[in-house]
């Protein structure tokens, strides 16, 4: 056992130091040609004339920022999905699914099911969710600032909440897999073995609470960060859920295979970057497949369903 925690131990600190250089080489990258590319205060300015448009109204901006903004992102992505999912067109999305010969085509009958629970969580918790989220961000006498954080700034708050999300998400997680908390929440969300996009928020109303939207919403509020860095950081979050969910395994977006795999084998792959399933080994068996191979970046065309195919099943 001290062997493995310390062999653990390097690697997250191989992991962490090794992304900590890379992350400090691409903010200085990204901030020159941002600055570059933006000529100045581009950004800066298109903030002040949003903020003279609605009249400095702290509520207004809140609700635009973190509900309105994140929800057309969601819907946004996850609409192209479900075109995907119900048609099967167009092929350059559905050639890259995961677990061939599911949702193909979907269910329509859970589909709808799904999206009447996502809507309904949306409007009935994380909604209602913002109106203490206001009140604490409002305490931070940072949150409407005139002035934007640097760029710089923004990539430091958006590692931290990372940071964040990835622990409190993997322990809620994971507790919510208990038998008794399974049994009664949990499982609403795993009536989806092979998920899609809008299943990343098709959960019971107390896991949506707990799992999906407190994560995610703990990191800004101890950092008081600004609007503007909210309202990315709630789109980022629920793009990348989508992803993790939507069962392609598509070029050039982050590789949605661990998500995949913990829905299929249900005790596997609990976290959302993996360090702490590492660290706890629960990520042992999914290492042990060809779902783990695939699970990288696509920087070409051909599927990886296709490149790295799982071994024939054997003849009983």
């Amino acid at each position: 056992q001290g062997e493995k925690l310390s062999h653990a131990l390097r690697i997250s600190a191989y992991v962490f130091s090794t992304g900590l250089l890379t992350f400090t080489a691409l903010a200085n990258s990204v901030s020159w040609v941002t600055q570059s590319i933006t000529l100045g205060n581009f950004w800066q300015t298109a903030w002040l004339e949003f903020y003279d448009y609605m009249e400095g109204d702290e509520w207004a901006i809140f609700l635009v920022g973190a509900a309105l903004v994140p929800a057309l992102a969601f819907w946004g992505f996850n609409g192209i999905l479900l075109v995907a999912d119900i048609t099967g067109k167009p092929t350059f999305i559905t050639r890259y699914r995961i677990q061939l010969g599911k949702n193909d085509p979907v269910d329509k009958k859970k589909l709808y099911k799904a999206i009447y629970t996502a809507l309904g969580n949306q409007f009935f918790v994380s909604f209602p969710m913002l109106v203490p989220m206001f009140y604490i961000m409002q305490w931070w006498d940072n949150t409407f600032s005139k002035e934007l954080p640097t760029f710089q700034w923004f990539l430091v708050e958006l590692s931290i909440f990372t940071v964040v999300e990835e622990i409190l998400f993997y322990y809620t997680h994971r507790l919510a897999h208990h038998p008794v908390l399974y049994k009664h929440i949990h499982k609403k969300h795993h009536e989806w073995t092979a998920p899609i996009g809008v299943v990343s928020i098709y959960a019971h109303p107390i896991e949506h609470i707990v799992s999906n939207t407190l994560p995610v919403m703990t990191g800004p509020m101890i950092m008081g960060s600004h609007i503007v860095s909210v309202s990315a950081w709630f789109s980022i979050a629920l793009v990348t859920t989508s992803i993790s969910h939507c069962g392609y395994h598509l070029p050039l977006l982050p590789s949605p295979e661990f998500h995949d795999f913990h829905h299929l084998k249900f005790n596997q792959c609990y976290g959302v970057l993996g360090v702490l399933d590492f660290l706890h080994g629960t990520d042992r068996m999914f290492r042990q497949t060809k779902a783990f191979e695939r699970h990288k970046v696509l920087l070409g065309l051909t599927p990886l369903s296709e490149s790295i195919p799982e071994p024939p099943k054997k003849e009983e």
